[in-house]
């Protein structure tokens, strides 16, 4: 019945029919209508997200105070049947973003929350409250405090954090100190979506608060075998150039601890870059760890890290520091066998710290391997002017000039590595310092022949080889033609020249020539003030010394402990005590402590006015202060008490130093003993202090025999004088002409020259020193 019925609907209807089975054959008007029928049009493409995007923002942006109103606003965002969102999570950031300012994003937040029958998906709120983050995180001066406030109304949305959000979030706080925002935010992030990049930014921003606890639990989380956020590249460059920050915050991190780390990233196959390897490196070696940097450089090579000739170069300068020799040739060779070329660099850490340490042989055979090509263990790297100029130096400097100009002439075969100002300043310093002066001067005419300029170091060496071998007035003649021809001196210059005429005692000269630097503008040093105060000084003109002093201060420099010091002595030889001690207080005044040296010129001027007193005094304070008197400090006291005829008080002394001191007597102070003994006529005495000096190993010289044989002289114990002349002989001590003079007169006074010849027969008489 249904079938028949349906039967005849169909029939009923024969324009359908027709439709059906000849649709090509019918009038244009109803093949139209047809078509419509079978074929209905498709609804209307949607707008790509990037022209949705902007047509929303352009309705919102006119229409700012009536988006509710607004029907097309709400169909471009809503569907027409249930109010719900027809717009993805990126469509919705790029809406938000694009309004500009989170005002206008927070209220188009709102306005979504608002007209939306159902809530929006959480992906959808979490995107578009990530696009306000980015917006405030742009206003650079109040950015912290306003993602603080949005992020707590983010979280009283309870908007589901991304990871997105929260790693802009810890980078942000992190970045205006705000670590403990950081901290929460992270804790905050489902752990599901702690991935490394986040865990990146966390530790960097730890790291920089100083928070250094922290960050190794995070980066301990990550290091964990098969984590699922495990460290790269990124982490191990963050982690090393935080902790190798010279001024970082937190606590101190050992060296210990950033070579477990290393060896830790090296289990994952991480390794610091050739930059932070090199700088860690560094780092161990200026510590003295030397070898420690050894077993650095080793794991990563033996991990399968990526290690670059800088490295090793940093390695070999700490290696060569400490004399470490062999290791930097065997890492020569290591550096060979794993295929990390040496570069010029390399060659020249291991040809200066040979040379520095006088091992030039060795040097010149690193120097032939460099460039001996690649077989039989040689390499091929091309020396540079640089290297030939280290090498040149050492030569000179362990006075082989005559090596050093023909590595000269070497030079000058490679292309693109000729002699240059150095390399003549080298070899010229080199025949200078050997006293061949002819030589030095035929090298500054080949350099000004071949277009070499001199430069002011090649005067100042000329100038002070001349005024050190006597050639003052060669010296100042050549000074003048240079500066003539426009090569200015300096104050190195000028001290040669001063310190020359100071030892010359041509005072008058020096002053000339200090004075002259005031004139054309080269201002003195603090070592041409010392040198003139010390020749001024030391002529005994005080008043002029103390005049340069106060030029010295006045032009902005300190007076030393050592100048104080000359200025005392000075003083104190011109018996001017009341300018010593204010010298003593102008020094303490301005910080510079009194040394040894200072209280020892005291004492010694003291000692020679025989005020004993108060030269015990001052060594009292000497030792108050922490310093240690010296056989200085205790001769000039033995001494002073000798000649005041006090001998019980000088044999305490010397009984002290013996005894408590650490200030073992040394030879003079025997001899100031035995000398003040013989003259008293106590010779057993004198000789019981020359065994003494025999058990202590102290040697005894012509001062101490020449007393000795005085004193048995006069007592007329002639046995005794034939041992120690004996003892003389035995121990080669020359006898000089105090010696000849009491044994000569003595001997042929009792008939006995014959053994005075046979004592003097072979020795060469030396001229008496006393």
């Amino acid at each position: 019945m249904s079938r028949s019925l349906a039967a005849s609907k169909q029939s009923s209807n024969p324009l359908r029919l027709l439709i059906r089975r000849n649709p090509t054959n019918l009038p244009p008007l109803l093949r139209h209508l047809s078509a419509e029928s079978i074929h209905p049009s498709p609804p209307p493409s949607r707008p790509s997200h990037n022209t949705l995007a902007t047509q929303i923002v352009t309705l919102l942006q006119a229409n700012e105070n009536d988006w509710t109103n607004d029907d097309e606003l709400r169909r471009l965002l809503f569907a027409s049947t249930d109010s719900s969102p027809s717009i993805s999570p990126l469509l919705l950031y790029k809406i938000t973003r694009n309004l500009g300012t989170t005002t206008k994003a927070l209220k188009f937040f709102d306005y979504l929350r608002a007209n939306s029958s159902s809530p929006p998906d959480p992906p959808s709120l979490s995107s578009a409250f990530h696009a306000i983050f980015e917006l405030a995180s742009h206003d650079r001066a109040n950015s912290p405090f306003k993602l603080s406030e949005l992020f707590t109304i983010f979280k009283e949305h309870s908007i589901p954090l991304n990871v997105n959000s929260a790693t802009l979030l810890v980078r942000c706080f992190g970045q205006s100190g705000m670590v403990e925002k950081s901290l929460l935010v992270y804790k905050e992030l489902d752990p599901d979506l702690r991935n490394t990049h986040i865990r990146n930014v966390l530790v960097n921003a730890l790291l920089r608060d100083g928070r250094i606890d922290d960050a190794l639990q995070v980066l301990d989380e990550m290091l964990i075998r098969h984590s699922k956020s495990p460290p790269n590249d990124n982490t191990v460059d963050i982690v090393m150039a935080a902790l190798l920050l010279k001024d970082r915050n937190g606590r101190s991190v050992s060296e210990e601890e950033i070579v477990g780390l290393v060896k830790k990233f090296g289990e994952h196959g991480l390794f610091p870059s050739a930059v932070r390897l090199t700088q860690f490196i560094t780092k161990l070696c200026r510590s003295g760890k030397s070898d420690r940097a050894w077993d650095v450089l080793h794991d990563v090579m033996d991990l399968g890290g990526d290690v670059q000739a800088s490295s090793c170069n940093a390695l070999l300068v700490g290696l060569g520091r400490h004399q470490h020799f062999p290791k930097m040739n065997k890492l020569l060779v290591e550096m060979k066998e794993k295929d990390i070329q040496p570069d010029v660099i390399t060659f020249g850490i291991l040809i200066n710290h040979l040379c520095k340490f006088r091992r030039v042989d060795e040097a010149l055979e690193v120097f032939e391997k460099m460039s001996g090509g690649s077989g039989n263990g040689g390499f091929s790297v091309t020396p540079d002017t640089i290297l030939y100029n280290t090498l040149i130096d050492g030569l000179c400097k362990v006075g082989r000039q005559e090596k050093g100009l023909g590595l000269m002439e070497q030079m000058r075969l490679h292309q693109g590595c000729a002699p240059n100002t150095v390399t003549y300043n080298c070899l010229i310093d080199g025949f200078c310092k050997a006293g061949e002066m002819e030589r030095a001067n035929e090298l500054f005419d080949q350099m000004n022949k071949v277009g070499i300029a001199p430069n002011v170091v090649t005067l100042n060496i000329l100038v002070d080889g001349m005024c050190r071998h006597g050639r003052v007035n060669s010296a100042v003649e050549f000074f003048y033609e240079m500066q003539g021809k426009g090569l200015k001196a300096n104050a190195v210059t000028y001290t040669a020249l001063i310190k020359a005429f100071c030892n010359a005692n041509n005072i008058d000269k020096a002053m000339q020539l200090f004075n002259e630097m005031s004139e054309i503008e080269c201002s003195p040093d603090a070592i041409v003030y010392y040198t003139l105060i010390a020749g001024l000084t030391q002529a005994g003109r005080l008043d002029d010394a103390s005049f340069v002093a106060s030029a010295m201060k006045k032009a902005g420099f300190c007076l030393d402990v050592v100048s104080y010091n000359i200025l005392i002595g000075g003083f104190c030889r011109k018996n001017k005590l009341d300018k010593a001690y204010q010298m003593l207080k102008e020094m303490e005044q301005a910080g510079v402590k009194p040394d040894g040296i200072t209280y020892n010129t005291l004492i010694s001027h003291f000692c020679k006015t025989g005020d004993l007193t108060t030269a015990h005094r001052v060594m009292r304070k000497m030792i108050s202060d922490g310093l240690v008197p010296t056989v200085v400090t205790f001769g000039a006291l033995i001494h002073a008490y000798c000649l005041v005829g006090n001998l019980d008080e000088a044999m305490k002394i010397f009984r002290d130093m013996s005894s408590g001191s650490r200030v073992p007597p040394n030879t003079v102070i025997y001899n100031i003993l035995i000398d003040c003994l013989c003259k008293n006529k106590k010779v057993e005495v004198a000789l019981s202090l020359m065994d003494d000096m025999k058990d202590k190993g102290v040697r005894p010289n012509t001062t101490t025999y020449n007393a000795m044989l005085k004193g048995l002289q006069d007592i007329n114990w002639l046995e005794k004088a034939f041992e120690l002349m004996n003892q003389m002989t035995e121990q080669a001590c020359n006898p000089d002409y105090v010696t000849m003079e009491i044994l000569t007169h003595w001997l042929s006074a009792v008939g006995e020259a014959e053994k005075l010849r046979s004592f003097v027969q072979g020795y060469e008489v030396s001229a008496s020193t006393a």
